[in-house]
């Protein structure tokens, strides 16, 4: 799946890194509260770990990721309605209780917010993880990378690495971005709660409509936290608009319109090609990715939510462009190596609201003994189709309503969209 970051497409998993309370031999809840609530940054005051914990991921996505928010997001899309952006909207509790019978939870959001009068935290069931494919199989292929921007990739790129190197362990140094000493990298999880709750789930299918609203007051009720209650101020950033053009070096230009809340933006690109088969091991397979980071970094938090004061430290690092720059250049030897189609996604960061029951004292001599800690943060994503035909004039109309293309009468004779891989190329509108 063209994944959730509006498409939070992880089209490979390198490194998978174990989950906090997995990675650490034991860790009390106290201990957890603790690095929830950044003790580097309050030493000096005296805490006690809240007993709830609860994060909102808010996101809009638009271009092709749109279509993360599933079928009615994409014919929203399609037919134009919410401006052609989709919402993404992630909400996780996390307690240190045990529920009182069943548990179950809710989340009471705003009449504007489009989902109801609530949308239920559901406690997942856990499973054995099951292995499938053949005992012994590894993966073939190469992976490319490449980092910054450029019409031409430095002198040292790419890194080739073998899929099947990766599958007994050995793992070359610095491959994949870190998200330690990141500050307020904290994340509720089941394995780092007694008792959780998330959403969206398979017992609630509701999809935020385009033109949803999160401000106003919100309310959490479980049978396992205290209540939560807070009244949020911001709302869902706005989307990317894009423009790109095929430069004759066979680089990309891409180009956005800035976003007066973004704290930095962040973009990256993947092609892949099948080769001829090879045996039992199936297709030979070769994926050339990019990033817009000057330096090598690969994947990590860039693909998630980040605190603003994450971003401006990875900014300062150069791993995420300062939210002064509206544009970066794909370099030419991306699309030498890659496939025909080569997909792109850019990301814009935005704000973070913190709420906590009692709010945490002026007074670093005051004790601070919070109930629940809560925060909303917000990002902006877009999706499209490098090299696909007729999309850099298509984005390029519509990253520009002043231009008076939007007015421009449609195109006649489309082909008719066939399969999954239609549902794309009809969202580009390049064919019915």
């Amino acid at each position: 799946m063209l994944g959730r970051p509006g498409f939070r497409f992880q089209p490979i998993n390198i490194v998978r890194r174990a989950p906090l309370a997995a990675s650490l031999p034991v860790i009390g809840i106290a201990a957890l509260g603790a690095a929830a609530l950044g003790v580097t940054a309050y030493a000096a005051q005296q805490q006690s770990p809240p007993i709830a914990r609860y994060t909102v991921d808010a996101g809009t996505t638009s271009g092709l990721s749109a279509m993360g928010g599933g079928m009615k997001s994409a014919m929203a899309m399609m037919t134009g309605r919410g401006g052609g952006a989709a919402h993404e909207l992630i909400l996780r509790l996390g307690s240190s209780r045990t529920a009182t019978g069943a548990p179950k939870g809710d989340h009471f959001m705003p009449a504007a917010a489009g989902l109801g009068k609530s949308v239920p935290l559901v406690t997942p069931t856990v499973q054995r993880a099951e292995t499938t494919g053949p005992v012994g199989e590894l993966p073939k292929g190469r992976l490319y990378i490449f980092w910054g921007c450029g019409e031409r990739a430095p002198k040292g790129q790419p890194l080739v690495i073998d899929f099947s190197k990766l599958a007994k362990g050995q793992v070359p140094p610095r491959l994949y971005a870190q998200s330690q000493n990141l500050p307020d990298d904290w994340k509720v999880m089941h394995s780092n709660s007694t008792t959780y709750g998330d959403w969206p789930n398979g017992k609630d299918t509701k999809v935020v409509p385009g033109n949803g609203s999160l401000k106003g007051a919100h309310r959490i009720a479980s049978t396992y936290a205290p209540e939560i209650n807070f009244t949020l101020d911001r709302d869902f950033m706005p989307a990317l608009q894009t423009q790109t053009q095929s430069m004759p070096s066979g680089a990309y230009a891409l180009g956005w319109k800035p976003i007066a809340e973004a704290t930095g933006y962040y973009a990256w690109t993947m092609s892949a090609k099948l080769g001829g088969q090879t045996g039992r091991g199936g297709d030979v397979q070769e994926m050339v990715w990019w990033s817009s980071s000057a330096t090598q970094a690969f994947g990590g938090p860039m693909w998630d939510w980040i605190s603003p004061a994450a971003v401006k430290q990875l900014v300062a690092a150069k791993t995420v462009m300062p939210p002064s720059q509206t544009s970066c250049t794909v370099p030419a030897e991306v699309k030498q190596l890659g496939g025909e189609m080569t997909m792109a996604n850019l990301s814009a960061y935005g704000p973070q609201s913190d709420f906590a029951y009692p709010p945490r004292p002026a007074d670093a001599k005051i004790a601070w003994k919070p109930e629940w800690i809560a925060r909303v943060r917000f990002r902006s994503t877009t999706m499209l189709a490098l090299g696909m035909p007729g999309m850099d004039e298509m984005m390029a109309g519509e990253s520009d309503p002043a231009s008076g293309n939007s007015d421009a009468p449609p195109q006649s004779a489309k082909p008719k969209c066939k399969g999954l891989a239609g549902i794309a190329k009809r969202a580009a509108g390049l064919c019915e």
